[in-house]
């Protein structure tokens, strides 16, 4: 009773079962007593005719002991009657066109006049003289038994001279009918029993893995997103556990996602917290130095300003580098898109990339195919992601370093030949406050490689890496 829907299930199955049972045996009970009384009726009418064919012999005197009713054909007719009812095995009458009962067999101790006879007597006696065979069950009172009796007429030189009537009891008839009904209904209860224990059996195996299922989603509903189903079948059923399974799969990955970027808020927080501490505690330290006159040197003061200076520097680059980045990453915010050059772009931003090579002595040689240039995109955001890229290769290359610039095939290439970024940490260089460790890299906020990715995501352009240390490294963007 607790799998409700295999009770309904049963249910359903057993009331289905139920009046198909009643309809196949009341239309098997018609047609099977309808066939039986038809094939009674064909018996007595056969042998009817039959008899009537040879009373008619008698009567006629065709088997040479002369015609007529009465007649010398009466010493055969007689001897024929002595053996009528066997032969018949039933009751047996000869009727006159007056419906003078001529004889009434000798299997019923009983004699019979007009008076007796039913009210359909003269009918049928009327149509068996009219030469048709008619059947009736006007009789069954009269012989206190319900009785068919068949008619036939007994004809003499083609003329009908008298009818016989065959009557057949068919209460034995009625009793193998019961009989046979009664075997139908043992043999559907039995049937009946059976199919409503395997549709228990069938409707429980249909609703387990619909418990599986259920078992499964209030696990997911408890934020356990690792179950499974474990349903197997090719059918509706089998593919709503398919999608149960594919919402877990689905659920788990946006879990651990959500985790990460939980874990990515926290450590955003730490690193900007520490970010920020540094640069304050300089400041207000410095500050307080000035206000408190511990530091009066004119010397030392312009060395405590120029320091102040360089802090909130670093400051200001450090805030706009955050709000790049919280830009880049808000879908809602637009940036420009147009049609414009590629290397337009590039050259500008080579140019101020030059002026910064020279304060190392390093080479920034370029290749560019004049002929791939026109793209869409935000012409400053493109110049700031290649100028990221351009002030890494340039703070990690050595002095007199050199750096290579190619274009070709809407593929932008820079390679430099500076120290290199190791194998380890090649996965986790575009994230935010992400900074390898180096004295090349301590000014650095770890926030430019990830704008870089975030401009590069907002213009569908694939970016790839390849780094060896101490042999350099070099960024590949397709766009």
């Amino acid at each position: 009773m607790k799998n409700r829907i295999a009770f309904k299930l049963t249910m359903y199955f057993s009331a289905a079962l139920l009046l198909f049972s009643i309809i196949i045996g009341s239309v098997f009970m018609t047609l099977f007593k309808s066939h039986t009384m038809e094939l009674h009726k064909t018996d007595l009418q056969n042998r009817a005719v039959s008899m009537a064919g040879t009373l008619s012999e008698y009567m006629s005197g065709t088997n040479g002991s002369g015609g007529g009713m009465a007649g010398n054909g009466q010493m055969g007719y007689g001897a024929y009657l002595r053996f009528l009812d066997k032969i018949a095995m039933t009751d047996v009458w000869i009727v006159d066109e007056n419906l003078q009962l001529i004889t009434t067999g000798h299997m019923q101790n009983q004699q019979y006049n007009y008076a007796d006879l039913p009210q359909d007597a003269e009918t049928v006696v009327k149509e068996v003289f009219q030469g048709k065979t008619t059947f009736s069950e006007g009789f069954s009172n009269l012989l206190n038994t319900p009785t068919l009796t068949v008619g036939t007429p007994i004809l003499s030189g083609g003329k009908v001279i008298g009818a016989l009537l065959l009557h057949s009891p068919v209460e034995g008839m009625n009793e193998a009918i019961t009989q046979g009904f009664g075997i139908l209904a043992v043999s559907i209860f039995v049937a009946l029993v059976l199919s409503i224990l395997l549709s228990i059996a069938l409707a429980v195996a249909f609703t387990k893995p619909l418990k599986k299922m259920k078992n499964s989603a209030l696990q997911l509903a408890n934020g356990d997103y690792s179950v499974k189903t474990n349903v197997k079948q090719k059918d509706e059923i089998g593919e709503l556990a398919s999608t149960i399974d594919i919402l877990s799969e689905r659920l788990n990955l946006a879990s651990q996602e959500s985790n990460r970027l939980d874990q990515l808020r926290r450590d955003f927080v730490a690193n900007i917290s520490h970010e920020l501490r540094t640069p304050v505690t300089v400041i207000r330290g410095s500050l307080e130095a000035l206000c408190d006159e511990v530091v009066t040197d004119p010397e030392q003061v312009k060395s405590y300003h120029r320091q102040m200076l360089s802090e909130s520097i670093f400051l200001q680059r450090l805030v706009n580098d955050l709000l790049d980045l919280s830009r880049l990453q808000n879908t809602d915010f637009k940036i420009e898109m147009q049609e414009i050059s590629l290397c337009d772009v590039l050259s500008d931003a080579l140019r101020s990339a030059h002026r910064m090579a020279e304060l190392k002595n390093i080479e920034i040689t370029q290749e560019l195919d004049m002929q791939m240039c026109t793209i869409v995109g935000d012409y400053g955001r493109l110049r700031q992601m290649l100028l990221i890229i351009l002030d890494n290769a340039i703070k990690f290359s050595p002095l007199g370093g050199v750096i290579a610039v190619t274009l070709k095939d809407k593929t932008i290439s820079i390679r430099d030949n500076g120290l290199g970024i190791a194998q380890e940490d090649l996965p986790y260089i575009f994230d935010r406050f992400y900074k390898v460790k180096s004295e090349e890299n301590k000014n650095g906020t770890g926030l430019g490689l990830a704008i870089a990715k975030q401009i590069a995501d907002r213009h569908s352009i694939q970016i790839a890496v390849k780094s060896n240390i101490n042999q350099g490294t070099e960024f590949l963007f397709q766009f």
